[in-house]
């Protein structure tokens, strides 16, 4: 469970944090010092830096504009990044390089890796998430955003939810039902759709934060050019699966560096309040400890079977679970630690409503409270933790289904 790193792979490391130590600041903390234009030009001038160094799409091969790391490489540079405090790319690169690149490089035709790659690297096409609905919530087989072809274009009709980032986005890859007399796994297509189109209207949802990086997405009569399909017509659930490991491989090596820096960061704000050494907060903070400590160790099992050629499969549930269910506990603690003054936003909010607060953040007031309002939709986004339970126990522990609602009486 421990993934050992060779003289090589460390080698590579020094490199990392040669390349990270000429390119950043010398006085650098962290991006979570940054707010409002300075970080906006920052994540800019940071983002055309990666580019110019192939590392926005480390893993993807030279020709198509990566690096051509391995899968270890990966994992030191992504670990590098999330220690120094700065992101991997640009806000929507995760949909558009992470998740979407990678799938095209599996599952694409040389047409559309020629056209659509290069797009994704210069930033020419910023990308979101179709797959949400609101009748089918985690249950992806449930789809029903309607695509009918007409000539050479596929006709979309529906709705699609929970979608991340979609108010940045000018495309987004949708999953749609193309077969609808098919069992609903099947008939399924992978579809990228343009959104500066009529046919498409993005709205966006106020969340409990105050912010909408949610949003609803509605298509009427929008239009696909029919060669716009991905693995295949009626093939989309596997490409759909396939993608979501992609969503998922990398929060194995930075999701516990992050999570151990901001309980860092909650430890010290108790002693800074005088109340590390109270019984009550004591104990909850030493709760959050052993979760971080286990957080850490699940995380160096799924590196360990990374490096090994396994990729994240029904067991990426556990750690998807764990760390949303712990950060709403440790958030929780945070008001409790910042008493009234958890009543009123003061300082720097969190950029991003996903996960915790970014690298080198302070403890303003305004870090905590965004931080405890966003982590209530962590059991929710990415799978549900009801969701996630039931992957557990039917995938990985064998136990029955759960039951489902009585069939109707006839």
């Amino acid at each position: 469970m421990d993934p050992t790193y060779t003289a090589d792979a460390e080698a590579y490391r020094e490199k990392v944090q040669a390349f990270l130590a000429e390119k950043l600041p010398s006085n650098w903390n962290g991006i979570g010092r940054l707010q409002d234009a300075e970080l906006e030009t920052f994540v800019t001038e940071w983002r055309n830096t990666l580019y110019e160094a192939n590392y926005l799409a480390p893993g993807w091969p030279v020709e198509f504009g990566g690096a051509g790391l391995s899968a270890t490489e990966q994992v030191i540079l992504a670990e590098e990044f999330a220690k120094a405090g700065v992101p991997t790319g640009g806000p929507n690169d995760a949909f558009s390089i992470q998740m979407l690149g990678n799938t095209i490089l599996v599952w694409g035709t040389d047409e559309q890796k020629a056209h659509y790659l290069p797009r994704l690297l210069k930033g020419e096409d910023t990308w979101c998430q179709g797959y949400s609905e609101p009748d089918a919530g985690s249950d992806l087989g449930n789809v029903g955003l309607k695509a009918e072809l007409d000539g050479d274009e596929w006709v979309l009709n529906g709705q699609k939810i929970w979608t991340s980032a979609g108010h940045l986005a000018d495309h987004i890859f949708t999953l749609a039902r193309t077969d609808p007399d098919s069992p609903k796994h099947k008939g399924i297509s992978f579809l990228l759709v343009p959104m500066d189109q009529p046919g498409i209207e993005v709205r966006p949802i106020k969340m409990i934060s105050g912010d909408s990086e949610f949003n609803e997405v509605f298509y009427t009569d929008a239009r696909v050019p029919k060669e716009n399909v991905i693995g295949g017509v009626n093939n989309g659930w596997a490409v759909a699966m396939s993608l979501l490991g992609y969503e998922r491989g990398e929060a194995a090596a930075t999701g516990p560096i992050r999570f151990k820096g901001e309980f860092a960061r909650l430890l010290k704000m108790a002693q800074d309040r005088g109340l590390a050494d109270d019984p009550v907060i004591r104990q909850k903070l030493a709760w959050c400890y052993s979760r971080v400590q286990i957080m850490g160790f699940l995380g160096q099992r799924v590196l360990t079977q990374f490096l090994a050629g396994h990729h994240p499969g029904p067991d990426a549930a556990i750690g998807k679970l764990q760390w949303s269910e712990y950060h709403k506990v440790v958030t929780e603690l945070a008001m409790d630690i910042l008493g009234a003054d958890a009543l009123h936003w003061e300082g720097r909010k969190p950029p991003s409503s996903f996960g915790s607060d970014d690298s080198g953040a302070l403890n303003d007031p305004s870090s905590w409270i965004g931080t405890f309002l966003n982590a209530r939709a962590g059991t929710i986004y990415a799978g549900s933790s009801q969701i996630q339970r039931n992957i557990i126990g039917e995938m990985i522990l064998g136990l029955p289904k759960e039951p489902g609602p009585p069939a109707p009486a006839k």
